[in-house]
């Protein structure tokens, strides 16, 4: 979608710096999603990943790109379509937290003596 968009407003074959940042933005925030391979689309998703600058900035990308990708990626439009219908798995929880080290005069002494 964001390559539709880039060449129909910036005018590039190839997506101009602007896009190819936020390219990187959206990968970098899909390789830490909780959902894995289940990931929900963005709209049925409980949890919001972009920043809302660029959550703003993707919106626009998708309004335009939407109704476009009918025409030049009909498979990929059709498969976006039936993910819509696709019902968000429950927010995954946190995993625990290990407690930190305990540092200081109690952790050496409970370290055990010290061999000669």
């Amino acid at each position: 979608m964001t390559r539709i968009y880039c060449a129909d407003h910036h005018g590039s074959s190839a997506p101009c710096e602007e896009c190819r940042t936020l390219i990187a933005y959206a990968s970098k925030r899909l390789a830490v999603c909780p959902f894995g391979a289940e990931k929900p689309v963005c709209a049925k998703c409980q949890v919001h990943c972009y920043g809302r600058a660029m959550r703003d900035k993707v919106r626009d990308i998708m309004r335009y790109a939407g109704p476009r990708m009918m025409w030049r990626h009909p498979w990929l439009a059709l498969a976006h379509v039936l993910d819509k219908r696709y019902v968000a798995p429950p927010r995954p929880k946190a995993p625990a937290r290990r407690p930190a080290a305990r540092k200081g005069p109690a952790a050496d002494a409970s370290a055990g003596p010290e061999s000669p």
